[in-house]
């Protein structure tokens, strides 16, 4: 970041703008990159929370005039104050930038600002006016300058994107405020469409997304965050209630096929939206069904599996192919692909359990069962080993959870899960932890497997030791170290590692060109999707490692427009979108500590369970949706937090 001119981010004021060199002060609450893109300086910000001004020459004036005008523009028009107000301000700010106000013109616009700031329902005119504020009050000569001459100011380079606190944080870029507005509005069939303009698993993501929007929700400083995964699925389980069925508006047809290896998160996703942009995609994958690790690895109770299914078909109609049993590198290799397409997107995901690294783990012993595969077979309907009655999981995860949780729903009486830190640092969603407690999972914390005990190849328990939690690592979580003598032993039939997954790219030949990490992933262009090899783009897990199915969405879909801008012949880079995503995520669109000076006290609408002894013999979804006035209500609390940034390049 370069050196700060002038900041009044979050009322932090820092202004060197008379100071000594030596003497000058950077804020300690905004971190702002030097570039915007690749020769694209960044002179200074205005936005939600002030003005962050890099270099002195920026003309202040035209530059409030310029994000008046962003802001006027993305109003919507729902209030008074900031339909006409903005507008009002936006002109007089444009007059006098163009050498046409008077002095009574600044003045006005301090008055009409302030009282769109105070009037305004939402966040558009609450937060659009403050910077044009802070720039009357701190630059008052520049503004006293320009109404007093006649003559245009010099013009500069500026763009502006819009955010909100949960946008910024959703790896899929969905638009919240406008489809849990139009919930609100009974607007479902809008909100949908919202919705799929992002994603094309609605009903999916409203079930199983680890939601980072509502740890981003500004209603949270009030009371409680906006349910919004489950309005996401209120959205999607209307349409099939009222048994509608959406009409996908694709592309005028560009010929240009593409082969997309794998049918899961990643690979739907971007096939759906290069399908949309009217090309030919034909996904290869190796199961006999759709929806990779959603599919084979998140129990029917969780998601069920027509709900996937239905979205897959709808995948399908947008025109495109998928071809099930295919496993690339057997039946049809890399090479073979980019001779008969036009570019080639590999999505596949971490189907392969990590190894635990104890005694006894290469032995083969019946009841030792990853657990990837514990929950492939499951899927499939199989009790994966039905001699066994006892459980015991190791793990932290979500994967972990799906064990110990699917274990009764099979029929398992005894189900443990062992975990070396506390419940504190476990990865999983909280929200399943506590759904496992209530089914009364037994866990262990502060403890870890030390070695496999069997008789006659069979498993018949596990020792484990005691741990402690030491100093913190990589991850930032306290190392677990093991306390020595305090080693004990939990009597087992089934033992199921699930302390982590890996990507299985043994498809990939040397011939194909495709770099690997020192992880074994893709060596992909974060920015571009593009693997070493031209024409080959791939993301998902087979880049990041294991992770979460809504950032899979979002890279696929990301990756698509790579690939489109690949087919047209275009430079393959990232997205003003993307750009303006990341200087977002630097500076920090949510601030915890905000206080919103308005009245809370309105708990959001949580979904019906069934009782935890009645759902833990079963496998029927557990959660029930949203009654319409359950929905509607709920998205009637979101404040509609949207935010403009407007950046000065050069």
């Amino acid at each position: 970041m370069e050196n700060i001119v002038f900041s009044s981010w979050q009322e932090e004021l820092i202004d060197n703008r008379t100071v000594a060199e030596q003497d000058r002060r950077q804020p300690g609450n905004v971190k702002l990159p030097a570039e915007f893109r690749p020769g694209e300086r960044i002179k200074a910000f205005m936005g939600w929370d002030g003005i962050v001004l890099c270099d002195p020459d920026v003309d202040i004036v035209e530059m409030s005039a310029r994000y008046a005008e962003a802001v006027q523009s993305e109003s919507c028009g729902k209030c008074f104050p900031c339909r006409v107000g903005t507008r009002l301000v936006s002109d007089w700010l444009g007059k006098i930038a163009s050498g046409e106000g008077r002095a009574e013109d600044v003045t006005r616009i301090g008055e009409l600002a302030s009282r769109i700031r105070e009037g305004s329902k939402c966040s558009i005119g609450q937060t659009g006016m403050k910077p044009v504020l802070h720039a009357l009050k701190y630059f008052p000569q520049a503004f006293a300058d320009a109404a007093a001459k006649r003559g245009k100011s010099p013009e500069g380079r500026y763009r502006y994107s819009v955010t909100a606190p949960c946008v910024s944080v959703c790896p899929s870029s969905l638009d919240i405020p406008t489809y849990v507005e139009e919930i609100g509005e009974q607007r479902f069939a809008e909100s949908l469409a919202t919705i799929r303009q992002s994603i094309c698993m609605a009903g999916t993501l409203g079930r199983v997304c680890i939601r980072p929007c509502e740890s981003n929700c500004r209603r949270a400083n009030l009371d409680e965050s906006i349910s919004i995964k489950n309005l996401k699925r209120f959205a999607a389980d209307y349409e099939i209630e009222k048994n509608r069925h959406p009409r996908n508006a694709a592309g005028k047809r560009t010929g240009r096929k593409v082969a997309v290896i794998g049918a899961g998160p990643a690979g739907l996703s971007c096939a759906y939206n290069l399908a949309l942009k009217g090309h030919q995609p034909t996904v290869f994958e190796k199961l006999p069904e759709p929806g990779g690790m959603a599919a084979v690895g998140i129990p029917d109770f969780r998601l069920p599996r027509q709900i996937l299914r239905r979205e897959v078909d709808i995948v399908k109609e947008a025109g495109v192919e998928i071809r099930y049993g295919v496993e690339v590198g057997k039946e049809i290799t890399i090479a073979d692909l980019r001779k008969d397409y036009a570019a080639v997107f590999i999505g596949v995901g971490a189907h392969d359990s990590m190894p635990m690294g104890v005694e006894g783990e290469e032995m083969g012993y019946q009841g030792f069962i990853p657990g990837v595969r514990y929950l492939l077979d499951i899927s499939q309907g199989k009790d994966p080993y039905p001699e066994g009655k006892k459980v015991v999981v190791v793990g932290g995860g979500n994967v972990a959870i799906d064990c110990v949780r699917s274990s009764f729903r099979i029929g398992k009486e005894d189900v443990n899960l062992v975990y070396r830190r506390t419940i504190v640092e476990m990865p999983a969603d909280p929200v399943e932890i506590h759904d496992a407690e209530e089914e009364k999972v037994n866990f262990h914390y502060l403890c870890n497997p030390a070695k496999i005990l069997s008789r006659e190849g069979r498993v018949v328990g596990v020792e484990c030791i005691r741990m402690e939690l030491g100093e913190p690592d990589k991850s930032g979580r306290r190392r677990p170290v093991p306390v020595a003598g305090s080693e004990f032993v939990i009597e087992t039939d089934i033992l199921i590692p699930a302390i982590g997954q890996k990507v299985n790219l043994s498809f990939l030949r040397e011939e194909d060109g495709i770099k690997l990490t020192k992880w074994n992933t893709i060596d992909a262009d974060p920015d571009t999707f593009a693997t070493s090899q031209e024409g080959v783009f791939a993301s998902g897990d087979c880049v990041t490692g294991p992770d979460v199915l809504v950032r899979a969405t979002g890279t696929g879909k990301r990756a698509a427009e790579k690939i489109d801008l690949y087919l047209a012949g275009g430079k393959v880079e990232a997205s003003i979108d993307e750009n303006f995503k990341s200087l977002f995520s630097q500076l920090g669109v949510y601030n915890k500590k905000e206080q919103l000076g308005a009245i809370g006290g309105l708990k959001r609408a949580e979904l019906p369970m069934l009782e935890p002894e009645e759902r833990k013999r079963s496998f029927d979804e557990v959660e029930a949706g949203y009654k319409i006035n359950e929905a509607t209500d709920e998205a009637e609390r979101c404040l509609r937090c949207y935010r403009i940034g407007m950046i000065a390049i050069g």
